[in-house]
């Protein structure tokens, strides 16, 4: 990338990555005002809680046990270690740039979002028994449910799109889509998230797979320039040329 080029690569960054990511927030923070100070005593927030205390009655050993594995796969260590995996795995088979920096574009977002959405909105956690102990974060969003959307499903596009046949593309959706699914429910049943905390992460999570795949896997931009529909570069015009010669 030229000198000359850094800054139409700034514009394309802000335009299409960091003002998003802003607007994301702010959205984030006014759900949670609406939650914790508008509507708290509005259908069907009203039912959280009886919610939240019917997973805790239907607590047992075998449920303890497959709601700990899916809340310890979405946890910090695991989210990092899993997309620094992924990430490393997908810039060898495929060699480029674009899949790798989505998922870790993706995964960092929701991340930071859900960090600084924590320290605006002050939500307590469901009034029921916490089988985890809780970090000193606001309920809402879930980080775990927010993290696991972002990994799990953003992996399950790249697969997707480079898969050929329908039926695997909804095999990659089916497979992975249960993993931040079943973190969900294991959230709220081990106590530590109320159904709206879950919601308001899917949200999160979702919307910032939808703008690093606009802003990074969007094929029409070109970093550093921008690419013409219907304009060939030097390069496609050379192999144009020995196709048919």
């Amino acid at each position: 990338m030229s000198i000359a080029a850094i800054p139409h690569v700034l514009r394309q960054f802000t335009t299409r990555l960091l003002l998003p990511v802003a607007v994301l927030y702010g959205v984030m923070v006014g759900l949670g005002l609406l939650v914790t100070k508008v509507l708290d005593d509005v259908w069907p927030l009203t039912v959280e809680d009886t919610v939240n205390r019917q997973l805790e009655a239907e607590r047992s050993g075998t449920a303890n046990g497959v709601s700990l594995v899916f809340s310890t796969i979405a946890s910090t260590p695991a989210i990092i270690a899993v997309t620094a995996v992924v990430a490393c795995v997908l810039a060898l088979t495929l060699r480029r740039w674009r899949e790798p920096a989505f998922l870790i574009g993706a995964v960092t977002a929701q991340a930071l979002i859900f960090l600084f959405t924590t320290l605006a909105i002050d939500r307590p956690r469901p009034a029921v028994e916490h089988m985890d102990v809780s970090p000193p974060t606001s309920s809402f969003p879930s980080g775990h449910t927010s993290a696991a959307v972002a990994l799990y499903c953003g992996l399950a596009l790249v697969l997707a799109l480079r898969a050929r046949r329908t039926s695997t593309k909804v095999a990659w959706w089916s497979l992975l889509v249960a993993v931040p699914v079943g973190v969900a429910l294991t959230r709220m049943y081990r106590g530590m998230h109320h159904p709206s905390d879950v919601v308001g992460s899917f949200i999160n999570a979702g919307t910032c797979i939808v703008i690093m795949a606009r802003g990074i896997l969007d094929r029409t931009v070109r970093w550093g320039r921008e690419h013409v529909p219907g304009r060939r570069t030097t390069r496609n015009r050379q192999r144009a040329t020995a196709g048919t010669a």
